[in-house]
């Protein structure tokens, strides 16, 4: 029987968490949680401003303090790097995170301020005591069936997939819109048979491609999560893109890692360092019309909000990475 980890990095998410747990009761076997930075659960209730909320604040941690950038499926460089997430242990506060991860028996540990969760990920898998990874964000969920799907998974005898990926539809802020989408979103894998490098936006690589299912990850954060709003209207898209500029100043051994030893970008990420105006145009100008092609080959939705939104993401990021690297300085 294939034991499931369920793995959640958040920051004061609470009531997403718990609607996450509920819906998932049954899919694992073990939970663990990673807070980014400190919860400070009195001072979020009182009203106090938290750490890191202003986007001059942001940088990377591992650029700051270069004992996190080890690779942690390395158990040993794992345990030393670790001391920068603290395990609570202690009686949680009411109305906590802590709380609720500790009613369920989990772990729950506070790392450094990251303002993203990728660089979490592979201390929280080292902490994972089953290979099997169940990924799934604070505001998401499994539906009926999938949840159906994993608990009937976890009596399989041997799993030989690396990885298994599901429908992730986009939300209106309402209802969904369309379901008529690749199953693209990987969402379990064995962590013994993926690379990865802890930089925002970036995907744990499968060592064989992922089995595909027609089932659904329900996605249902507080807002839209498609369209250019979601650039342009929200301050964690600044402080994104800040982070993913600075992290590609470097190289991927200077970040936190899964099985993980080249000192090589991958190409999508090379092309933006080394030519970050052109790709910044040409992913802009083509990303529609190529959105716009693949879904009608495919038989999928087009939705123009989705690919314009898209679209501008490909245009903003190498601009970011091209303007911290000419007038910024940085950690």
């Amino acid at each position: 029987m294939p034991a499931i980890s369920l793995v959640v990095c958040l920051h004061n998410e609470r009531d997403l968490l718990k609607r996450l747990l509920e819906h998932a009761d049954g899919c694992f076997d073990d939970l663990v949680v990673v807070h980014d930075g400190p919860e400070d659960f009195g001072n979020l209730q009182a009203g106090t401003k938290q750490p890191g909320a202003h986007l001059q604040e942001v940088y990377v941690p591992s650029h700051r303090w270069p004992e996190i950038a080890v690779d942690y499926s390395i158990p040993e460089d794992a345990e030393i790097a670790g001391s920068f997430w603290k395990e609570k242990i202690e009686t949680p506060a009411i109305g906590s995170v802590h709380e609720l991860v500790s009613q369920q028996g989990g772990r729950f540990f506070e790392g450094p301020r990251c303002w993203q969760q990728e660089p979490h990920w592979p201390f929280a898998w080292s902490q994972a005591k089953h290979d099997w990874i169940l990924r799934l964000d604070a505001d998401e969920y499994p539906s009926p069936e999938l949840k159906s799907w994993l608990i009937a998974t976890r009596k399989e005898a041997n799993l030989t997939s690396s990885g298994f990926s599901a429908l992730w539809p986009p939300w209106d802020g309402r209802k969904v819109i369309t379901k008529k989408i690749p199953p693209f979103r990987t969402f379990l894998f064995n962590r013994q048979r993926v690379t990865f490098f802890g930089v925002a936006e970036q995907s744990p690589s499968l060592s064989t491609p992922a089995q595909e299912l027609a089932m659904e990850i329900v996605h249902r954060p507080r807002r839209k999560s498609i369209g250019p709003g979601n650039l342009l209207l929200r301050k964690q898209a600044y402080r994104w893109r800040k982070v993913i500029a600075i992290s590609l100043q470097k190289t991927p051994l200077e970040l936190p890692r899964w099985r993980m030893s080249s000192i090589e970008w991958p190409l999508y990420w090379e092309q933006m360092r080394q030519r970050p105006l052109l790709s910044a145009l040409k992913r802009f100008l083509l990303s529609i019309p190529m959105e716009f092609r693949f879904c009608r080959r495919h038989g999928y939705d087009f939705l123009p909000e989705a690919a314009f939104g898209t679209a501008l993401h490909k245009l903003f990021l190498p601009l970011a990475f091209w303007y911290y690297k000419r007038f910024s300085t940085h950690d």
